[in-house]
């Protein structure tokens, strides 16, 4: 495995379609949701890991913990950053995420992934 902790990615995205809200129509303003950060904070970490497994290895999402402390009104174009803090056993992978607008932080937390062997899950029964 040649994950290293301290190694990073950062992607950009736009604040549309299935990652906004408008919270069940009480608010006048379609916002991102707290589901839809997690969805671009979880993919920015499985493509960082993914880059850098061998190849029949890939990782599912086992924890997650954040804070969405600000909003971004839709349309926003923000900035998701994942670093790898620590590996464990050689499976267990720690990282420190966040979602910024600029300077002005939006999410922030942590999120761990698993290391899987992409045929033996294929084989389990469905």
């Amino acid at each position: 495995m040649t994950l290293e902790p301290g190694i990073e990615r950062s992607d950009e995205f736009k604040v549309e379609d299935r990652l906004v809200t408008d919270v069940g129509g009480t608010l006048d303003a379609k916002v991102l949701s707290t589901p839809g950060m997690v969805t671009v904070m979880e993919r920015c970490a499985s493509t960082l890991s993914y880059e850098h497994l061998p190849d029949g290895k890939a990782t599912v999402g086992f924890e997650i913990c954040i804070k969405h402390v600000a909003a971004a009104a839709e349309g926003a174009r923000l900035t998701v950053r994942v670093r790898l803090r620590e590996v464990v056993e050689d499976r267990k992978l720690r990282f420190d995420v966040e979602v910024r607008d600029g300077e002005r932080t939006i999410g922030v937390g942590t999120h761990e992934r698993r290391v899987i062997d992409r045929a033996r899950l294929a084989a389990e029964p469905s």
